[in-house]
């Protein structure tokens, strides 16, 4: 069995001189080092009382909400060790992409005491379920350095070291914040570790609950039981918290997710700040989204606000709200912006599982269909049901956060300024399925960001999903940047419509928008779109699909990791070089530096050159690239299709613009 990159190397060669690859006899992945999950430092159990927030002292300052105007000043001073932080791995990087004529090891040296010259590089990994966690794991292993031999020829590892921001939304959420709980962990080392109980275990749903084993040792019966006992601690806190079915569905991700017992009920996500490696700014910051649903309404536009979860914050630049929460006292009375003398401080609300919930609340609908599944405890189907009738079965999907911490804050736009819970839920549902929201903000200054789409757009012959990304959550992304009461400052390349993707096959491989940094309405980075398609796997596995063996989930990784890298540089040998080229395109703009003529023919190649063909499309069903694995597929447990409901209406309206 072979590490990610040593399973395909000898395909990839054999297929410079024949039309199929070699394939291996079964999907697997050596264990080429040792990896202790166990002895792993995580994200620390800062919660004073596992799930159940509780009142803490008040820092001497006390905390209180921000106006948006700019980074915080935590945000500020971690960025400034961070972005000193990347310019020895992006020099190892640029120099390893062989950019002919042009010598990236001096570049880079020339401007090491000016890091804003420097190129600032974000990551984005779009919703999708287990299949956007899988397809994203692959990609994000080929852009580690950390991979073993992702840093050999026709690879790409090096680009997550380099990287400032990394964002996740629902399944990318999961991914992203599975890897950052677990200590900046790598996606080898998870899967090198297979026994049951571990993370990433997907053979059995997450509606049954994990294997005994590892680091689990309970029963369906007794993982509900958990499930409900700590979800309850937070309803009685004695602090009037709301409990919705995201609680549910977080916690039981946990188990998933989070390598620690029990799924790790008092892991924040704020515990992030203190991890030395993240504090040090040896990491790039991890960033979930999720939408809000504005009070009275079902519908959730491209007008609602997106929210953003960092280490330090939540909250968002949307001039509808307009201001951020410090996130480790999430659960404290903020009214107008300021804690009331008299009321304490609130811990541990920001649970990393009810973080990576909120992102994703859509899979609510998974939980609420638990009356019919057996093994289930009836305490909770009563508490679940009891759920339901607190909230309304129109809000099932929303993660409930009350008190809300922006009551009466901005009363003049922020729609739940009155309200006295705050609504959020799957940061997909506006259709920005690839969370680039958090980092387009001038702020930021991001230069490039790789936007992995994992999402599920095209259609078969009968109408149904084809489950494979056609550019939707870029069109959504652009068409808010063109609306100035929502915008915000924010520019954005121009991206053609669905239909042109297909027809002129954007979404089946590698895609640079707003390469020429002159013809552009204001400071929008470039994009990278890397869209989910099939090389030795079809990876266009349902969203619904709630279960996965060891070999269908090492597939969908294996099959990401060549999407990255264009099949080890098999369908393009240039393509590292092209890579390197799109990293730098704003830099070398910014420093007045002539463009190498490998780069121009990278940007001749891959940059939308504004070609628009918008007829309809035949039914998309993508060839894949190399010889298909052989794998055991599993049972394949589904939930109901309800899931792909919620968002037929704002799908069909947002297309017909």
């Amino acid at each position: 069995m072979k590490t990610i990159y040593q399973f395909f190397i000898t395909s990839v060669l054999a297929c410079a001189a024949s039309s199929s690859a070699i394939l291996p006899r079964e999907a697997g992945f050596e264990h080429v080092y040792d990896s202790n999950l166990d002895a792993w430092k995580r994200a620390t159990n800062q919660a004073p009382k596992g799930y159940a927030p509780q009142a803490v002292d008040c820092p001497s300052t006390r905390p209180s909400i921000r106006v948006a105007s700019g980074l915080s000043d935590q945000e500020t001073k971690w960025l400034e060790k961070r972005r000193s932080n990347t310019i020895a791995p992006m020099r190892d990087l640029l120099t390893r992409l062989n950019i002919t004529g042009f010598d990236a090891g001096r570049y880079v040296d020339d401007n090491r005491d000016n890091t804003t010259a420097l190129p600032n590089i974000g990551i984005a990994f779009s919703g999708g379920g287990y299949r956007a966690m899988t397809n994203g794991a692959g990609n994000l292993a080929a852009f580690d350095s950390r991979t073993p031999n992702s840093t050999n020829t026709g690879q790409i590892g090096g680009l997550l070291q380099s990287a400032t921001y990394i964002a996740g939304l629902s399944g990318g959420g999961w991914l992203v914040g599975s890897i950052y709980v677990n200590n900046f962990t790598t996606v080898q080392n998870i899967i090198d570790k297979n026994s049951d109980g571990s993370v990433w275990q997907l053979g059995n749903s997450i509606l049954e609950g994990p294997k005994t084993g590892g680091i689990q040792a309970l029963s369906t019966v007794q993982y509900y039981g958990n499930l409900y006992d700590t979800v309850i601690s937070k309803q009685d806190a004695g602090f009037n918290f709301n409990v919705s079915l995201t609680d549910y569905w977080g916690r039981a991700l946990s188990f998933q997710l989070i390598n620690a017992s029990e799924g790790g009920p008092g892991y924040t996500w704020s515990s992030i700040q203190d991890d030395a490696d993240f504090k040090d700014g040896n990491a790039p910051m991890p960033i979930i989204v999720a939408d809000e649903r504005n009070p009275g309404e079902a519908i959730i536009s491209l007008n609602s606000t997106v929210f953003e979860f960092n280490p330090f914050e939540m909250g968002s630049f949307d001039p509808t709200l307009y201001g951020f929460a410090p996130l480790r006292y999430l659960g404290s009375n903020f009214t107008g912006g300021e804690l009331p003398d008299e009321d304490k401080c609130i811990g541990g609300f920001d649970s990393a599982g009810f973080i990576m919930g909120t992102s994703s609340s859509l899979f609510n609908i998974a939980i609420s269909q638990l009356d019919s599944f057996k093994g289930v405890p009836q305490l909770v189907k009563d508490a679940l049901k009891g759920v339901l009738v607190n909230i309304g079965r129109d809000n099932n999907d929303i993660a409930d956060y009350k008190p809300n911490p922006f009551y009466h804050f901005n009363n003049r736009s922020n729609p739940s300024a009155q309200a006295e819970r705050l609504t959020l839920v799957d940061g997909g549902l506006d259709l920005q399925n690839i969370p680039l929201n958090p980092l387009i903000q001038p702020p930021r200054n991001m230069d490039v960001i790789f936007a992995v789409d994992s999402s599920s757009d095209t259609l078969k012959a009968d109408g149904s999903y084809s489950a494979w990304p056609n550019g939707t959550a870029l069109v959504a992304t652009y068409e808010r940047s063109t609306n100035a009461s929502i915008q915000n400052g924010t520019a954005f390349p121009a991206i053609p419509d669905q239909n042109t993707f297909v027809n002129l096959g954007l979404n089946n491989r590698p895609t640079f928008f707003g390469c020429d940094a002159s013809n552009l309405t204001g400071p929008a980075p470039l994009i990278v779109y890397l869209p989910n398609s099939p090389y030795v796997y079809n990876s266009n596995t349902s969203t619904n699909q709630m279960d996965y063996n060891n070999t269908e989930r090492n597939a969908m990784i294996q099959n990401g990791y060549l999407v990255a890298t264009m099949g080890n540089g098999t369908r393009d040998v240039q393509w590292p070089t092209c890579v390197g080229c799109a990293i730098l395109s704003r830099s070398l703009n910014r420093t007045n530096t002539a463009v190498p003529d490998v780069c121009r023919q990278c940007f001749d190649r891959y940059c939308w050159n504004g070609t628009v063909a918008s007829s309809t499309p035949p039914p998309y069903e993508p060839t894949p690239v190399f010889t298909l694995l052989k794998v055991k597929s599993g049972v394949g447990r589904f939930v109901p299709n309800v899931l792909g409901f919620a968002l037929v209406a704002a799908v069909s309206g947002f297309l017909a613009l």
